[in-house]
């Protein structure tokens, strides 16, 4: 049996070092860490490594239930292969979250739809944002990355569509596209 640990933060600039510490403190042998937006689990390979690793009776455990999903249906796939290799699940910081025990089965089922309903509340404030910052003329979306202007200069010089995308290294049907935006 043997009590492994997967750390993970969302960007380069934030540090692991914290729940390595904590994974080790508790007694964890093997790490596994990376970083890695938690939005999908099958785009984290530590965590795929991890769960392949594991054995029966082993544990994996992680400082906080949002280092390991962040919905609801990564959650309980990831604790449903647990489940299927016989392997054990904690979270430090919810400490009654172990699915070695009913009660801690019961709160990690509340805790994931919690997690997921976060993070539905995150997404829908942002939108909200964007929406208010658009009415104030403040946010306008991300800057046009293609010059319209040099598009049509080129057509006026009598180039077509296909000629105008390879000498700009563009796609042929964003030239189309920004052609019949601009007629």
């Amino acid at each position: 049996m043997t009590m492994v640990g997967y750390a993970r933060v969302s960007s380069a600039g934030q540090s692991l070092e914290v729940q390595q510490e904590q994974l080790a403190n508790t007694g964890c042998e093997k790490l596994f860490a990376e970083k890695q937006s938690g939005t999908s689990a099958s785009d984290r390979m530590a965590l795929q490594d991890a769960l392949e690793w594991l054995r029966d009776g082993d544990t994996l455990v992680v400082t906080r239930l949002d280092r390991l999903a962040r919905s609801g249906k990564d959650l309980h796939d990831i604790i449903d292969q647990l489940s299927a290799k016989k392997v054990g699940f904690q979270c430090l910081q919810q400490g009654a979250v172990d699915t070695t025990t009913s009660m801690g089965k019961l709160v990690l089922g509340i805790l994931g739809a919690v997690a997921e309903f976060e993070t539905d509340i995150r997404k829908e404030r942002q939108r909200e944002g964007i929406e208010k910052a658009k009415k104030r003329g403040v946010y306008k979306g991300r800057p046009a990355s293609i010059d319209a202007s040099k598009i049509r200069e080129l057509k006026a010089a009598g180039m077509g569509g296909a000629a105008i995308a390879k000498e700009m290294g563009i796609g042929r049907a964003s030239v189309y596209r920004l052609l019949s935006g601009l007629t």
